[in-house]
């Protein structure tokens, strides 16, 4: 098994930051060569801060994302997340600015905006400024590459280990968690099972045994470094090949193609397996499926599945839209009706989802995408509806937040 992430979560100090960083950047490496050693293969290694109107300003959240791009990965951090600019704090616009720069100046730095949850509602108006800021970031690095690095959320709690959703509490002492690289799990354990319960059964065991052998170590791991264990990510996270495709799971279990009837179902049963399975949990638990980053996804985008069904899907499992390719052109008003979407089942439903929605430059509805990136397996560019005229679009441009 690979772990995708080994997390580690704290508040930092923006004038100051290394002290904060060193003693973290041993258990790092410590952590990683015992994972390793231990036969589960660690991926990267990642630093998430708390949402920044805890710790900064504008001008110290931009000097300390480039401080953190040149330094972090010289200390064996790969990848940073600067918390996440929660849409119900003071001058958001503004920050949403300062998050451009940052993103535009950065190659290792990660970044979202909460626009939406359960107590505040939905931030109609933020959706569309995340909906100007996705168009935008299309067109700062080559194929829409630099909107991996940035993730609007919708309900999500801190303590997920999974980029781009990671962040920090801002009043709690340094954490750790792992995010887990499982989809071969859900390919062995539904692959010739002669019922439905005995696919659940399986797939719930072998995470059991996993995550027993992976909290005896993390355990031990974090009392060494005075750092609290915050628990395993089982997302089901796939790798761009077949044996690791979470989608090539469902369909092992019968729901062939992926998409085909029998989908919702095979993904609400991999999560009721997940939820059942024993082990401490952290961030999502859910059926993951980000699109370019799974095989058999990336092969069926377009054909047998659409934008739509993937939302339909995470009303019972995963995580939201993830690296969802879609045409360069798209409207800014298309986006925000999507944003609006995976937030109204985020608050109706009560549980957290993400969109991390990929313009490609130059490239239409059923178009091949050509990344050259080890992590992603490229496949067609999906239709995104344009919405009509009414009441909806009326409310957006009136900057009314509606509270469900």
């Amino acid at each position: 098994m690979h772990v995708r992430s080994i997390t580690f979560f704290t508040s930092i100090d923006p004038f100051d930051p290394q002290p904060h960083l060193e003693p973290l950047a041993q258990a790092a490496a410590d952590i990683r060569e015992t994972l390793n050693a231990r036969g589960f293969t660690v991926q990267t290694v990642r630093l998430a801060l708390p949402p920044w109107h805890t710790w900064g300003d504008d001008r110290d959240v931009y000097t300390l994302a480039l401080y953190l791009n040149r330094e972090a990965p010289q200390m064996g951090f790969d990848y940073t997340s600067l918390g996440t600019l929660d849409a119900t704090q003071r001058n958001q616009h503004t920050r949403l600015q300062t998050l451009t720069r940052i993103l535009e100046a950065t190659q290792t730095i990660f970044c979202s905006v909460l626009y939406a949850s359960v107590s505040e509602g939905i931030h109609i108006s933020v959706a569309r400024e995340i909906a100007a800021l996705i168009r935008h970031l299309a067109t700062v690095e080559e194929n829409g590459f630099a909107n991996l690095r940035f993730a609007a959320l919708a309900n999500v709690p801190p303590y997920s280990p999974f980029f781009p959703a990671a962040y920090a509490h801002p009043k709690e002492p340094p954490t750790v968690a792992l995010a887990l690289e499982c989809g071969d799990l859900l390919v062995e354990a539904y692959t010739d099972a002669d019922t439905l319960g005995m696919a659940r059964a399986r797939l719930a065991a072998a995470l059991e045994s996993h995550g027993r052998a992976l909290t005896i170590i993390m355990d031990e791991l974090a009392q060494r470094h005075n750092l609290i264990f915050k628990g395993l990510d089982f997302s089901m996270a796939p790798f761009p090949t077949p044996d690791k495709s979470t989608a090539a799971g469902i369909e092992a279990l019968g729901a062939s193609p992926f998409g085909a009837p029998g989908t919702l179902m095979a993904a609400a049963l991999t999560t009721d397996a997940l939820r059942r399975a024993r082990f401490l949990h952290t961030g999502f638990n859910g059926l993951m499926l980000p699109v370019l980053e799974d095989a058999i996804l990336a092969a069926r985008a377009g054909e047998t599945y659409s934008v739509h069904d993937l939302l339909l899907y995470s009303a019972v499992c995963g995580t939201g839209l993830d690296t969802v390719p879609l045409p360069g052109d798209v409207s800014e008003r298309a986006l925000t009706g999507l944003l609006l979407d995976v937030a109204a089942l985020a608050v109706r439903l009560n549980k957290p989802l993400t969109a991390r929605l990929m313009p490609i430059p130059g490239k239409q509805a059923g178009d091949l995408t050509d990344f050259n990136f080890e992590y992603f397996a490229n496949g067609r560019v999906l239709h995104l509806h344009e919405p009509g005229e009414g009441a909806l679009w009326q409310t957006m441009l009136d900057e009314i937040v509606e509270l469900f």
